[in-house]
């Protein structure tokens, strides 16, 4: 099977080709652990689980490894240097005034000021929410999913590397700078090239710090900081490395290669934080190449326009799935298909429109393999079907593509062929949609309550008390199901979306 991808680095459609078949080595930026990650952040991790299912498909054995980020990655991150404040700083005093307020659930972070603590608490949440949305990796934890502080003496190693091979120097603060002039290609992923950011474009200049450095776009690798919360002791004084510093030592540890066949990430990634990567990994290589192919998931928009915090429209996954967005709760299934359904190289827009849209998809998917649920384990890549979702995705992982053929098959009574189970089976390998794949925070619980409210029903309706009936059945409503009288009883369903 001939695949091919958009690679960010040369602009254009390239045969996958990678160094060692069958085995992939990729490595994808996770989450910076300050915080609950919104569906933005979801948008790019789930764009990377779709390509690694996919591979894995079509035959390939992946190792896939994503970072948490529990040290030095600044609030301005849009600068190379990464001015401003750790945001592990800045969760762990946000925390603190919560706790002080009394708005913080109890016993959720025993001591603020302890950001190992709240970098644990972020840790498993994040984690809870991308099993629920079938994240393959999170069930690799913590193999294949590092801290950014177990690797420091790693880091320390790599920044003394590029001291020696003059990639890097250590200015008249402390602070240790990469020398970007000491790298021709920088700019090059980006196309930020070093005469439009000495002019400023591409990241703010401080003037504060301009004269510790040799260009003005020198950008830090160790901060030299005593009252830092989180600080290591260095060569170069007790500090904290940057975040760049950091995914390129972790993709190196703990896949061992030196140059690797993929890296993804956000589009918001690409500068400053995987040019430096760029940087920083050669410079101690010594290749011309980190990752041979660079892939991107644009920016998830929220009706229309970019998340926004005073709009109120940074959404995170539990707000969506427990009903805060919409009113009402929200299968999982259905949130990942509705960050997976468009060509990870366009916008998508989050609507509330668009999520009962995606619970349709989901629902008729759902409804179609359910109907022929025992058979094969997986169908042969030859099936017609198989091979035509498989060609859509080997076209730059063309999603909406695979799914119109997906879908089309339904239309055309595919679900009545004989092998139709081992059919949906291959597709949901990559789709990860049908039960089972990912399960709703809480949700056996909430439907063993709604079970419990169907039968007060109709013990209700049996002595008479009608008000009383009817208000457990607005309860089971507003919690998310459908309520249906049977011969059998009082059931409820529950809705997708």
């Amino acid at each position: 099977m001939d695949i091919r991808f958009h690679n960010t680095l040369t602009r254009r459609i390239e045969p996958f080709e990678p160094l060692d078949p069958p085995l992939v080595t990729m490595y994808n930026c996770g989450p910076t652990v300050y915080d609950f990650q919104h569906i933005g952040n979801f948008r790019s991790f789930l764009f990377a689980d779709v390509l690694r299912r996919f591979l894995e498909l079509a035959g390939y054995r992946v190792h896939q490894v994503m970072n948490l980020t529990d040290v030095g990655h600044m609030t301005e991150d849009d600068v190379a240097d990464g001015r401003g404040e750790d945001k592990m700083q800045v969760a762990s005093a946000r925390i603190k005034q919560a706790k002080k307020e009394g708005s913080l659930p109890p016993g959720a972070i025993e001591n603020p000021d302890n950001p190992y603590e709240v970098a644990q608490y972020y840790i498993d949440a994040f984690l809870a929410d991308a099993r629920s949305l079938g994240l393959t990796v999170a069930d690799e934890y913590p193999q294949n999913t590092p801290r950014a502080t177990e690797h420091i003496s790693a880091m320390q190693r790599m920044i003394a590397k590029l001291i020696e091979r003059d990639h890097a120097y250590v200015a008249d603060d402390g602070a240790v700078y990469y020398a970007v002039e000491s790298f021709p290609q920088y700019g090059r992923l980006s196309g930020n090239t070093l005469d439009k950011l000495r002019g400023g474009a591409g990241g703010r200049v401080i003037a504060e710090h301009q004269a510790m450095k040799r260009h003005p776009s020198d950008f830090l690798l160790w901060k030299p900081d005593p009252s830092h919360i989180m600080k290591w002791d260095s060569p170069w004084g007790a500090g904290y490395p940057n975040w760049h510093i950091e995914c390129s030592t972790m993709v190196t540890s703990v896949l061992d290669r030196e140059v690797i066949d993929v890296h993804t990430g956000g589009e918001d990634n690409i500068f400053p934080h995987h040019e430096c990567e760029i940087a920083q990994t050669c410079g101690v290589t010594g290749h011309e190449l980190f990752a041979r192919i660079w892939m991107h998931a644009r920016h998830l928009l929220v009706d229309g326009e970019k998340m926004s915090k005073r709009k109120g429209t940074i959404h995170t996954v539990r707000d969506v799935v427990d009903g805060k967005v919409t009113g009402r709760p929200v299968e999982p299934a259905v949130l990942r298909y509705d960050l997976i359904r468009a060509h990870y190289r366009s916008n998508i827009n989050f609507t509330a429109k668009g999520l009962e849209d995606s619970a349709s998809a989901v629902g008729r998917f759902r409804s179609a393999a359910a109907r022929c649920a025992n058979g094969v384990v997986r169908a042969d890549p030859s099936h017609p079907v198989v091979g035509q979702f498989m060609a859509a995705l080997s076209d730059d992982l063309n999603i909406s593509a695979a799914l119109a053929v997906v879908f089309e098959w339904l239309k055309s009574g595919g679900d009545r062929e004989a092998d139709a189970a081992g059919v949906f089976r291959t597709l949901d390998s990559v789709l990860g949609i049908l039960p089972g794949a990912g399960q709703k925070r809480g949700g056996e619980a909430a439907d063993e309550e709604a079970r419990q409210r169907c039968a007060g029903i109709d013990e209700a309706r049996a002595a008479g008390d009608y008000g009383r009936a009817d208000d457990l059945r607005r309860q089971i409503v507003d919690a998310g199901y459908d309520v249906m009288t049977t011969k059998e009883g009082t059931v409820a369903k529950r809705k997708l979306a």
